[in-house]
């Protein structure tokens, strides 16, 4: 198969390639050396990137739904407003990747490297994430709703107004993360690690916070209506009226408010 002049094909050599607008459709780039290409707005859709090495490519509005780009190296890559939808990118390496305002619904990041993303406006409704490592990555007001990040690392992530309801947050790392303004509503967190997060004004209600490590964590003004917190730490943390917490606090102390509107 030849498009715009070079060979597509498993191993290919396509660094610093222009594949722009180019169709390539169900394309077997198994191995491709794609460092530095510029795949903006072409179509990758159905096709095979497993172990391609993407570092550095341009691949801005390009279409890549269910694409298999499984163990794929992505380092810095540009991947803004592209489609993902129902892509495979588990294991791969996306190191400090621009994905704002992707389209990843129904995409599968598990174990994929996403430090440092780039991740604002970002679709990630459904996407498995789990023990994906998401660590200082932006999720500004990504949409998150009901995807698995069962024990990801989110260390220090930013998920300022980002949209998690129903999310499945077991086990997973959010220390110091920003979660200020971000609708939990209904997500699952037991076992969580919450310590030193900022989760003011942050929409819990019906939220599975059993076992979570909340200590030191900033709740103020946070909606804890109909949450569970069994067993939860709250050593230290800013409580919703703005009290602090000294100990492990009972569920029947948190004060109950009323459901925030959005």
């Amino acid at each position: 198969m030849e498009v715009n002049g070079y060979k597509i094909e498993q191993g290919a050599n396509l660094r610093n390639a222009d594949l722009s607008d180019a169709d390539l459709t169900g394309a077997d780039l198994t191995d491709a050396n794609l460092v530095g290409a510029n795949l903006t707005s072409a179509n990758l859709s159905g096709a095979n990137l497993s172990s391609a090495h993407l570092t550095g490519a341009n691949a801005t509005l390009a279409n890549l739904k269910g694409a298999n780009m499984t163990g794929a190296i992505l380092m810095v890559p540009n991947l803004s407003s592209a489609n993902l939808i129902g892509a495979n990118l588990t294991d791969a390496g996306l190191f400090d990747a621009n994905l704002s305002d992707a389209n990843l619904t129904d995409a599968n990041l598990t174990g994929a490297n996403l430090t440092g993303a780039n991740l604002t406006d970002a679709d990630l409704t459904g996407a498995n994430l789990s023990r994906a490592n998401l660590l200082d990555a932006d999720l500004l007001r990504a949409n998150l709703t009901d995807a698995n990040l069962y024990r990801a690392d989110l260390v220090g992530a930013n998920l300022y107004r980002a949209d998690l309801v129903g999310a499945n947050l077991s086990g997973a790392n959010l220390s110091r993360a920003n979660l200020l303004d971000a609708d939990l509503s209904d997500a699952n967190l037991s076992g969580a690690i919450l310590s030193g997060a900022i989760l003011e004004s942050a929409n819990l209600s019906g939220a599975n916070l059993s076992g979570a490590n909340l200590s030191r964590a900033n709740l103020w003004r946070a909606n804890l209506s109909d949450a569970n917190l069994s067993g939860a730490d709250l050593s230290g943390a800013r409580m919703p009226d703005g009290s602090k917490s000294p100990y492990t606090l009972d569920v029947s102390l948190i004060r109950q408010r009323e459901p925030r509107t959005r």
